[in-house]
Formats: C-alpha cells, sequence, structure tokens
C-alpha cells in the first residue's frame, strides 16, 4: 500500500491534487491531510472517503513514500529538506526550490529520468508546465532559437479570492458601471492587467522570468532565447499562451502538427475553417493542453511557427503533474520496496 500525504488540502493546489489521486491509476493508497492549525480537525472529501485534516507536524509527517507540498515557498523554505530526509519523496508545488541546482524541475513527459537519486522534487511555474509540454515535442526534432509568448492568465491563477473578485465587480460593472479591485492593482472585469508578479530590474516581472529560467532547466539548455509578455485576463481558470518561434532547423506546420498529434500530454485543436482552436473554456477541466493555430510565420521565413496554447494551470499546471511525477515513479519502482 502507498503512503501518500498533502500538506495543504486546503488550497485550490491541494483540491486538485486530491482529485488527481483519485483519477490516476494508482492502486491502494493510504491518504493523510494536513493543513494549518485553523483548519485541522475538520473534514474534507477525498476520492477515498471522507478524511479528517490534521495540523501539519514534522514529528508527524514522516514514513511517507510520498509528499506533496501544496504551500507558500516560506513554508517550503523552512520545511521542504528535512522533509525530504524523513520521507522518501517530497514533491513541492511552491516556486522555491524551482531553480535550486539540486532539486530537479520535472514534467514528466520531458525529463522524468532526472528524478533518479533525487528525494525533493520541483514542480514547474503553470504557465512554464502548458508551454514546454507542447513546446518541447517540437524542440527535439528542429531545435530552438528563439521562442516569444505572450499570456493570458486566468484570475484562478492568484488564487480564490481573484476569482471571487472578478465575479463580484463583473456584477457591479453590470449594475453601475464601475467596478472595485482589491486583488489586483486595478480592475479586472473587462480589462487587462500586463503584470503579473514584481517587478524585476530588466523590466520583466517575475512571473514572466520564471517562463525564461525554467524552460531553460527542464530542455537542459541554456541557449535557447526566450521572452514573454505575462497578461492577466477576466477568465476564471485555464491560462492561454501565443508562441512564435524560430527554429534551428525548416519546419512546416504540417510536421508539427504530425509531431504534436503523437505528443503525450497534447492534444490538436486546429481546424480554422470549423472555428476549431484552443480556448480556456473548453480546456478547463481537461488532462491534455490544447495546441492549435498553428501557422508558418513571416517574419522567420522557413524557420518561423506561431501557434497557441491552452491549458488547465491547476491541472497540467499544479496538481496533475505532481501526481504524473509520482505515479511514474511508483512505476518506475523509485522507491525502497
Amino acid at each position: 500500500m502507498k503512503k501518500i500525504a498533502v500538506c495543504g488540502v486546503t488550497g485550490a493546489v491541494g483540491k486538485e491534487v486530491l482529485r488527481c489521486l483519485g483519477h490516476l491509476p494508482f492502486g491502494e493508497l493510504s491518504l493523510t491531510c494536513y493543513a494549518s492549525e485553523r483548519s485541522a480537525g475538520k473534514e474534507v472529501q477525498t476520492p477515498f472517503g471522507t478524511q479528517t485534516i490534521e495540523r501539519f507536524s514534522m514529528e508527524e509527517c514522516r514514513g511517507f513514500d510520498v509528499v506533496f507540498l501544496c504551500v507558500s515557498g516560506s513554508f517550503s523554505s523552512k520545511y521542504g529538506k528535512q522533509l525530504s530526509i524523513q520521507n522518501e519523496v517530497v514533491i513541492d508545488n511552491s516556486s522555491y526550490f524551482r531553480l535550486d541546482d539540486d532539486v530537479p524541475l520535472i514534467i514528466p513527459e520531458i525529463n522524468l529520468s532526472r528524478c533518479k537519486g533525487h528525494r525533493l522534487i520541483s514542480n514547474p511555474n503553470c504557465t512554464t508546465a502548458i508551454l514546454a509540454v507542447a513546446l518541447y515535442p517540437i524542440y527535439r526534432q528542429f531545435s530552438l532559437k528563439r521562442v516569444i509568448v505572450s499570456t493570458y492568465q486566468a484570475t484562478s491563477g492568484s488564487g480564490q479570492a481573484a476569482m471571487d473578485e472578478l465575479a463580484s465587480q463583473t456584477a457591479n460593472y453590470l449594475k453601475s458601471g464601475k467596478a472595485g479591485h482589491r486583488q489586483f492593482a486595478h480592475p479586472i472585469p473587462f480589462n487587462l492587467l500586463p503584470a503579473i508578479d514584481r517587478f524585476e530590474a530588466n523590466g520583466y516581472t517575475r512571473e514572466e522570468m520564471k517562463v525564461v529560467h525554467e524552460t531553460r532547466k527542464i530542455f537542459d539548455d541554456d541557449s535557447i532565447l526566450l521572452s514573454t509578455t505575462a497578461v492577466r485576463v477576466p477568465t476564471f481558470r485555464a491560462h492561454a499562451e501565443s508562441v512564435t518561434i524560430q527554429t534551428q532547423h525548416p519546419v512546416t506546420p504540417d510536421a508539427v502538427r504530425e509531431i504534436l498529434q503523437n505528443a503525450p500530454g497534447v492534444v490538436v485543436k486546429d481546424d480554422p475553417q470549423e472555428q476549431v482552436y484552443p480556448m480556456p473554456l473548453t480546456s478547463t477541466g481537461q488532462y491534455d493542453v490544447e495546441v492549435g493555430r498553428i501557422r508558418a510565420n513571416p517574419i522567420f521565413g522557413e524557420c518561423g511557427l506561431d501557434f497557441f496554447v491552452c491549458g488547465d494551470q491547476l491541472l497540467k499546471g499544479a496538481a496533475l503533474n505532481a501526481t504524473q511525477i509520482a505515479l511514474q515513479l511508483f512505476d518506475a519502482n523509485h522507491f525502497k520496496q
């Protein structure tokens, strides 16, 4: 029987991890749910029945095959490495360890083998994961020189309170013509905010630079030139991304469609004449990342391509990716018998 702990079960990612554990073929497992003292003693519904939430403590959280950290970076910085000593594997969903040279940053479809010998594993940023799962098959075939990405990120990327603000302030705007804001720097209804996370010295935001640094680490290729503009949009769930690439070798839309149709974690939605293309509404709740609008880019000639991707950032961008890592490590007999 697999012993699994989820720290932070009351948050959006923690709830999705519980659902993914029930949907993926883990077989029989023993589940322990942890949260803060405020939530301890409450009950939570899981695919394995009703569970009582336990207050997290280092003394109790030991001896698990997998510990999922669905918590803040400050929590991970304080407890992550010690938890990896007293448990078989810790999979951290925060940003804290992502660029640590000693911690692998994993997307199972790309680089699962780098988990070997590691007990602490980092899960990528949601925008990075959605991009990378579609981009990597193209990279393997044609290599990449340049990648330019514009994102359209849902309010759920900022948490439940941000989603609630979109709903309430949209209603206020429709009623009075005015919308307030607390979770965002400006009103989000009927608006776009080209600023996610704090601005850095180079003029890019931290969210934008995460895509740059994490993609290079996952692909193990620092030569790729990337630029990202991250935009918050008034949708509830699923992030979309417009991608322009310049490849090292000549590329065609038909060749990329064929590659992506056989790529794990990807579904091609690319029939413009029938109005079929990736959208937040169709990718919400789906495990695969949608890819479409695949077309030649006239700027980069025979080495240029444009496409559009959309994926559920709480699933492939977070909880699903983390649980897929655990499942494939079990299948690979990564854990002690």
